[in-house]
């Protein structure tokens, strides 16, 4: 039996501090993640150590065009509209379909 009550939801290591700190507050994925139901709770782990690092609530899922992302979305995720775009296409260099998950810690 699991030790953690919610499914699990990773994120690379780099971002912990910025979601504990809750200066990221959204998560741009790939269909493969679009599936999650607003109100819906998540253990947080990284990737790729799998170190568990919190829980949050799901606020939102969004579909969302990639020549839309506004500078919104990167100030969501504490970045530069130009870094989110570059990090999004190192993670889905094909671009598939993006969903915006907004979250909030619990």
């Amino acid at each position: 039996m699991s030790a953690h009550p919610y499914p699990e939801f990773t994120f690379f290591s780099r971002f912990v501090d910025d979601i504990q700190a809750g200066r990221k507050t959204i998560t741009i994925r790939d269909e493969s993640e679009a599936h999650w139901q607003p109100g819906q709770r998540l253990s947080l782990f990284t990737n790729p150590e799998h170190q568990p690092f919190g829980a949050i609530e799901v606020l939102t899922v969004t579909p969302v065009a990639f020549d839309a992302l506004s500078d919104e979305h990167a100030r969501q995720e504490n970045m530069t509209l130009a870094e989110l775009k570059q990090v999004i296409r190192d993670i889905y260099p094909e671009l598939p379909p993006l969903y915006v998950i907004e979250f909030k810690l619990i």
